[in-house]
Order: structure tokens, then C-alpha cells, then sequence
């Protein structure tokens, strides 16, 4: 790396295009697979489940299923290979939410949510014991979560739930940390105080999709892949697909971002673009930074920054914000935004600058389903069937937990999960459209520029900073809240 010339915080270094290649986490996991490919569906069957979706969500339901009811006759379809979506391309991060603990009592009580943010926390304490049962190396590393702030108004926000956690008598899960004890955890200069969050732990996201798919496979599964979903028919559920279609008891929607694309769905979820920049392998500078263990960061923004390191040294760089798009289609905003992506790569350019002459060796994006609570939530939709959205880009340990809530509901059990107050939860729904798309492009441009002017200017204008606020005024849950 010695006599490298310097890069500006404002330069586009990127070494390849967004959407001109599935993202790292995917062909890296491929690459050391010996999986075949599973057919794709062109004749009309019968089962018990058939799961619409591919990704955690589904293959999580679809291997809970077969731990409380081993012989069930489950069929998962997947528009893409499974994996291929959300699943194989977000952060890896898997983090609980006792940063969200002041939504989760205002929404359900400090009995009730308190039981939420433990249950998310047993789900990734499970993830990885169940990569050690099955003997599936996924890059698993508990190391705990820190969020840290890089202006005075993300330390505010940053203070804020480390009071709620802490009024709320649960400090040992998340507690405040000075600037210096941040910079122990990794040494950039523009990191200040934070707080650090014991449920918090990092995985290679598409390595564990493919050791689910692989795991529920042997436990007799039928996947079928690049099988397109065109109707789910109504009592009891059928599932049309283009050349053949599914007759089952019961469905599980479990589509992510697709939501977007289901009218029972729809006013749950808006689709936003969200994408990550890979370093090259970069050891060394870790070891000076003092990022030597699986510590999973964030910052304080709305439009968050996530990062981690990979098991071969490099730091995964992802940013919130980018384009929300129109209508119900998910198209190549979400994964081919050179804007989006070159706003993450000087993202990491300003969080690391002393790492300014490292390259740039990836990128990938793809969207994400931002709920009106900022919460999942796992309801029947219809006769016979369920379905998830919501996640918000957190979805690697919820989806866990929500695969025991589904399997749960589907066999119509009650139990710890499918008490939990997640289940059947109705929050305020979104506007059709267009006021929908139109509206969520209006305030997540309003995010990010308020963001920008946070960092840029120390101050955000008050235009920027109503529109930015305006979803908290309209009674959504959803970032800044006041």
C-alpha cells in the first residue's frame, strides 16, 4: 500500500459498478459450495407449507417447521436461488434491540417489550449454537455491538437509549461508552462516545443461507428456485407460479422488500435501497486500529452507517438512504445507484480517514422493508396464511426469531413465541399510492440531506429538519422521533 496517493472523502474510488455482480457475501459462499442447484416448479403439486420466499425468513420457518413437526410436508419457492436477496446481500450484522427499548414500551409496555428485545437476544445467542450443532462455519462471532456517534446530535441520540435502558433497569444490556472506550474497540479519529450492546454478533449472511437451505434440504424440503410466485389464491392457499402452481393447508409469505409487490402486504412495507463498499484485505491496519475481534459499529445517523470486518481482514461498509423507488416494483435503483453507492464509499472515506488509501475492491446494493413501526411484524393475511415484513434492515436475528413464530402459528401452537406481542400486531399502515412512494421519496431525501447537513454544517436547516421529522408527526415509529 506504501506511496499510494490519498483519496478525498468526495471521490468515486470504486473498482466496479454497482448490480455488475451478485455482492461478495454471495460469491464467496457459492465459491466453497458444492450445492446443486434446485429445480424450478413446472407442475401443479400438493403440501402441507409451501413458504414463498427463499431467504432467512423462509428457511428459517421451513427448519423450525421440521424441528416441531419432523415428516411435515413443506415446499419453500424462491424467485431467485435461495439467499439471493436480502439475505445474501446485507451487512451481516446481527444485533438486538435494546436500542429500540423506548418504541417497545410505548408500543406493547415494559413487560411486554422487555420479553421482545430477550427473545431477540436468545434467537442470536441460538444462531450461533446452531452453527456449532450443525457444523457450519458462517463466520459466527458474538462480540457485541457498538453504536457511536460522529457529531453532537448523534451523541444526544445515542445518550438517549442508553437512559431508556437504564430506566428501564436492563443497563447490563446496553450501557454507555465514552469516546476513548469506543476508540478501544477500533481507533478511528472521528468516533466519539457510544454505547455498547452485549446482542450483537456478525455472521457471513450468505454462507448461513446456504447452510439453512443445505440443512433443510436433508431434513426432506423440496426447494424450488428461480420459481416465480404470480398469486397466492385464497382458502385453501394455492400459489401460482408460471407453470404450475402449489396447493397446501397453509402459505408463508415471507418475501422481504418484495412485500411491496402484495396487496394484503403493501401498506406495510415501502421499499428503500441500501448498499455496502468491501475493502481489500487490510490486516495490518486493523491490527493498528485495535479491530481485532468481531465487534459489529454503527453510527448515529438515521440514514445509519453499518460496519464489520470479514474473516480475512477486510471492513463490509454499508449506508442506509439510498432511492426508495415508485410503485410496487423493486428495479435496478436498488442495486445499480452509482450515486447511492459512491455516497457509502465517502461515507467510509469520512468515518476512516486514516485509511484513506485503501481500495475499494467492491460494492453491491439491494433494498430493504422499512415497516411503519421499524419492527417486523408476523400476521395472517388471509385464510391459511402468514406473513412477515417489516424488518428494516435488521432482519438477521429476527428473522430466527421469526421463523419460530410462523412455524409456531402455522401449526397453530401457543407457546413463548407465538405469544410474543409481534405476532398479529396492526401498525399504522402507510397511504396508498402515490402518495405512498411519492411520500417516502420526499422524506427519505429529507433523511438524508438532514444527515449530510449534521455532519457538513454541525446544523440542519428547518425545512429539512420538519420533512425529516414529519413520519413521527403522522404517528409512524420511525427515525428521528422527535
Amino acid at each position: 500500500m506504501a506511496g499510494r496517493e490519498p483519496r478525498t472523502a468526495n471521490s468515486s474510488d470504486l473498482l466496479v459498478r454497482p448490480g455488475s455482480a451478485r455482492s461478495w457475501w454471495l460469491r464467496e459462499a457459492l465459491g466453497i459450495s458444492s450445492q446443486r442447484p434446485a429445480p424450478t416448479l413446472g407442475e401443479h403439486i400438493t403440501s402441507s407449507v409451501v413458504i414463498v420466499g427463499g431467504g432467512f425468513t423462509g428457511l428459517w420457518t421451513a427448519y423450525h417447521l421440521t424441528e416441531r413437526s419432523p415428516g411435515l410436508d413443506i415446499v419453500l419457492l424462491e424467485a431467485d436461488i435461495c439467499g439471493g436477496g436480502a439475505s445474501g446481500r446485507n451487512g451481516g450484522l446481527v444485533t438486538g434491540w435494546w436500542d429500540e427499548l423506548d418504541r417497545l414500551v410505548e408500543l406493547f409496555g415494559p413487560d411486554e417489550g422487555i420479553r421482545l428485545a430477550r427473545a431477540l437476544g436468545t434467537a442470536i445467542q441460538d444462531i450461533g449454537a446452531w452453527c456449532r450443532t450443525e457444523g457450519r462455519d458462517a463466520w459466527y462471532r458474538q462480540d457485541g455491538y457498538v453504536a457511536t456517534a460522529t457529531t453532537p446530535a448523534q451523541a444526544a441520540s445515542l445518550r438517549a437509549a442508553v437512559d431508556v435502558a437504564s430506566r428501564w433497569g436492563v443497563a447490563d444490556e446496553l450501557y454507555g461508552l465514552t469516546a476513548d472506550e469506543v476508540r478501544q474497540r477500533c481507533d478511528s479519529p472521528t468516533f466519539g462516545a457510544g454505547f455498547l450492546m452485549h446482542d450483537g454478533a456478525t455472521v457471513q449472511p450468505a454462507r448461513l443461507a446456504r447452510a439453512l437451505r443445505e440443512v433443510v434440504l436433508e431434513r426432506g424440503v423440496r426447494i424450488f428456485e428461480r420459481t416465480r410466485v404470480r398469486e397466492i389464491r385464497e382458502g385453501p392457499p394455492t400459489v401460482m407460479v408460471e407453470n404450475g402452481s402449489v396447493r397446501a393447508e397453509a402459505a408463508v409469505l415471507a418475501v422481504n422488500a418484495w412485500a411491496n409487490q402484495w396487496p394484503a402486504t403493501r401498506r406495510f412495507s415501502v421499499p428503500r435501497g441500501s448498499y455496502m463498499v468491501l475493502t481489500e484485505p487490510l490486516p495490518d491496519r486493523l491490527e493498528q486500529l485495535g479491530w481485532t475481534n468481531g465487534t459489529c459499529f454503527t453510527d448515529g445517523r438515521t440514514a445509519v452507517h453499518y460496519f464489520r470486518t470479514t474473516e480475512d481482514g477486510r471492513i463490509a461498509f454499508g449506508g442506509g438512504g439510498a432511492s426508495t423507488g415508485f410503485g410496487r416494483s423493486i428495479g435496478r435503483t436498488f442495486t445499480h445507484d452509482r450515486r447511492a453507492a459512491k455516497r457509502t464509499a465517502d461515507g467510509f472515506r469520512r468515518l476512516f480517514p486514516t485509511l484513506s488509501d485503501v481500495e475499494l475492491t467492491d460494492v453491491w446494493g439491494g433494498p430493504i422493508d422499512v415497516g411503519p413501526a421499524h419492527l417486523p411484524t408476523f400476521s395472517r393475511i388471509g385464510q391459511g396464511t402468514v406473513a412477515a415484513v417489516g424488518y428494516t434492515g435488521n432482519g438477521v436475528g429476527p428473522a430466527m426469531l421469526g421463523g419460530r413464530v410462523i412455524s409456531g402459528m402455522v401449526l397453530d401452537v401457543d407457546d413463548e413465541w407465538t405469544t410474543l406481542p409481534l405476532v398479529d400486531f396492526q401498525p399504522q399502515r402507510y397511504p396508498v399510492d402515490p402518495m405512498r412512494s411519492l411520500g417516502a421519496w420526499v422524506i427519505n431525501k429529507a433523511v438524508v440531506r438532514r444527515d449530510v447537513q449534521d455532519e457538513v454544517r454541525g446544523r440542519v436547516g428547518p425545512i429539512t429538519n420538519f420533512m425529516a421529522r414529519l413520519p413521527a408527526r403522522l404517528g409512524y415509529s420511525l427515525p428521528p422521533d422527535a
